[in-house]
């Protein structure tokens, strides 16, 4: 190979980066602060209009990197499955869940979602807030925003725990008066290798479930909602890192989506105070993780990796 044919596939990159990168920082510097400014006017009156008006805002923002996907990232190839009996909608009102294994997650979970579902809104930690305009916007919009307190501030100081979990409360509570999408990343965290042996789980391909966060919007929201989903993404030639998405390095991108029916015992119970509930509703998690596990392997198994 000359130096030229080896030079050209790196100048594609960069040119590539180049564009993605401008047009990103293009778009965040247009849709932020109009988000941003909205939102200080809900501190001293609320408006569903002004909620709506943030909404197109964030779909249009959201729209760019989609068509970004779609134009400059062509080669990438998406193998997407959606349950027959999920009638998905904008009008709706969902719970989701997904597995976690890189920061691409939520560029997929969004590029999925934009035309099928309302604004995809996520459990994600208080530390984003700092991320100018970006971080700011996820808690104008409504994303439940949790602070990660270790055992021994907890144990040192009790109230963090309630505090945090009245914050995400509230947030639940808000996203009643419009249509919406909640996902909850179960695993609270990106899966590793080193993570998972450090966890010693028992599923091959994730981390073990946390169903707290679960537990709670199901409290809150599960009896107004129109489905619980279950996204599962799996990248067959392994989980990429951001940049190696936005450089067009990831060849396929595979999707599933189902439905998970809610037993009618998971409504209505308790799920800090009540022992008995709590360990049959991790129970009926860890059922449901047990599914994704093999799904994943299936998945997998299709493409031979």
């Amino acid at each position: 190979m000359s130096p030229l044919q080896q030079k050209q596939p790196i100048l594609k990159k960069i040119t590539k980066g180049l564009i993605v990168g401008s047009v990103i920082t293009g778009s965040t510097f247009f849709h932020g602060p109009p988000v941003l400014a909205l939102g200080l006017t809900k501190l001293f009156k609320k408006s569903q209009k002004v909620d709506e008006t943030n909404i197109n805002i964030t779909n249009s923002w959201l729209g760019i990197n989609n068509w970004l996907i779609d134009h400059i990232l062509p080669n990438t190839q998406w193998d997407i499955t959606v349950d027959d009996d999920l009638d998905l909608n904008m009008q709706g009102r969902y719970l989701m869940t997904c597995n976690h294994q890189s920061w691409v997650d939520t560029t997929v979970n969004q590029y999925f979602g934009l035309t099928r579902m309302p604004l995809t809104r996520f459990f994600t930690k208080w530390e984003l807030i700092f991320i100018p305009f970006v971080g700011q916007a996820f808690k104008i919009l409504g994303f439940p925003m949790m602070k990660r307190h270790s055992k021994a501030q907890i144990a040192k100081n009790p109230e963090l725990k309630f505090r945090d979990m009245e914050e995400a409360r509230k947030s639940c509570e808000q996203l009643l008066s419009q249509p919406f999408t909640l996902l909850n990343y179960l695993e609270g965290t990106r899966f590793t290798p080193e993570k998972h042996q450090q966890q010693n789980s028992p599923y091959t391909h994730l981390l073990k479930p946390k169903a707290g966060g679960l537990a709670l919007a199901l409290d809150i929201l599960g009896d107004k909602i129109d489905a619980l989903m279950d996204m599962t993404i799996v990248y067959p030639n392994g989980a990429p890192g951001y940049g190696e998405f936005w450089l067009g390095d990831v060849p396929r991108i595979a999707v599933n989506m189902r439905k998970i029916n809610i037993p009618d015992w998971v409504l209505g119970g308790n799920y800090e105070d009540d022992a008995e509930y709590r360990e049959r509703f991790q129970a009926w998690v860890d059922e449901l993780w047990t599914e994704k596990d093999q799904l994943i392997s299936a998945m997998k198994n299709k493409y031979q990796l």
